[in-house]
């Protein structure tokens, strides 16, 4: 007769946990968003995001030197430009903010991975993510057209020293029309992460607020995916790695989970996950509350998207994690 095994012996100290860990949670996956706005000395709140603020250029380089001691190898920019138009012309402008935001960042901490969104909603004057047929007050966006203008941003951000291109629109297409743009610029080696199952979320309302970037009329039903739909995911991620991806990301991550999985296990490539505004401000307002242990919570929750299959993860609490991963000895 066999004898009983007992799960609970290998629970009994907290030296012998820490050895059986199956995953094992480190600053090495994390990427902290940061979002730029014209001026200097600037630093407003997000009120629906509390301890994250909208940052002059000088501020975002005195927070990339914080990550960078933190041990976070990674930060990503957003951009809230000082005029919008129909062209998205702060997306691609040599002089853009997020342009400026990332030479500065690469001149003071050459070590530190800049990644940069490329996509156009915080930069049209509508709030979509592409071009609008002339007059139309709907929500369908020119696919092929705005793949023009992304190829453009994402040239102008590598060209200002971003090392990580990040495109999140969802237009059919836009890994590949980025890749061709990439390279005959002269940036083959520069790698795509690409926003490859991004969904249609509520979870994201904060971060339109950080970003100011809320859609004037309708909604991105008709190009960000369906929350009912998982096969669709991989189909997506399918498109991406053949149009020349070098990275995947699932975006919400939370009640997405099974995303992850099921895209980490359909793929060879780094999948990221992204821990958006809204998840992160629930977990806030609990803390702010007393409702929850805001630490216990949030390092349960980034090490659940590495159980599902997470290599990297955008987080806004990344700079607490980090310290708190460090006093934990990871």
């Amino acid at each position: 007769m066999f004898p009983i095994h007992r799960p609970r012996r290998l629970r009994s100290h907290p030296q012998l946990r820490r050895m059986v860990r199956e995953n094992v949670l480190t600053t090495s996956d994390l990427i902290y968003p940061l979002f730029a706005v014209p001026g200097e000395a600037i630093a407003n709140e997000v009120k629906s995001m509390p301890g994250v603020y909208q940052l002059s250029v000088d501020k975002i380089v005195e927070e990339a030197k914080e990550v960078y001691d933190l041990g976070i190898p990674a930060i990503i920019l957003f951009g809230i430009p000082e005029d919008k138009d129909s062209d998205a012309t702060g997306a691609w402008h040599d002089c853009g903010i997020v342009q400026k935001a990332a030479t500065a960042v690469k001149e003071a901490v050459p070590d530190l991975i800049v990644i940069v969104d490329t996509c156009l909603c915080e930069y049209t004057s509508h709030g979509h993510c592409g071009y609008l047929e002339v007059g139309d007050l709907t929500d369908r966006v020119l696919n092929d057209p705005t793949l023009e203008l992304l190829k453009k941003t994402a040239v102008s951000q590598v060209k200002a020293g971003a090392d990580i291109i990040a495109p999140s629109g969802m237009m059919d297409g836009f890994v590949q029309a980025i890749r061709s743009g990439l390279d005959e610029a002269g940036y083959q080696d520069t790698p795509i992460l690409s926003y490859a199952a991004k969904y249609a979320s509520a979870y994201y309302g904060p971060f339109r607020d950080a970003a100011d970037s809320t859609p004037q009329f309708g909604d991105r039903r008709t190009y960000q995916m369906d929350s009912g739909n998982g096969r669709e995911a991989l189909k997506e991620i399918e498109l991406d790695i053949t149009e020349g991806a070098d990275m995947l990301m699932v975006k919400p991550a939370l009640a997405y989970m099974d995303i992850i999985w099921r895209v980490k296990e359909a793929s060879n490539l780094p999948v990221a996950a992204y821990n958006v505004s809204g998840e992160y401000s629930m977990v806030k307002a609990a803390a702010l509350n007393g409702w929850i242990d805001e630490e216990r919570v949030v390092i349960e929750t980034l090490t659940g998207f590495k159980r599902a299959g997470a290599d990297l993860i955008l987080t806004y609490h990344a700079k607490d994690a980090a310290r708190w991963l460090a006093k934990l000895g990871n």
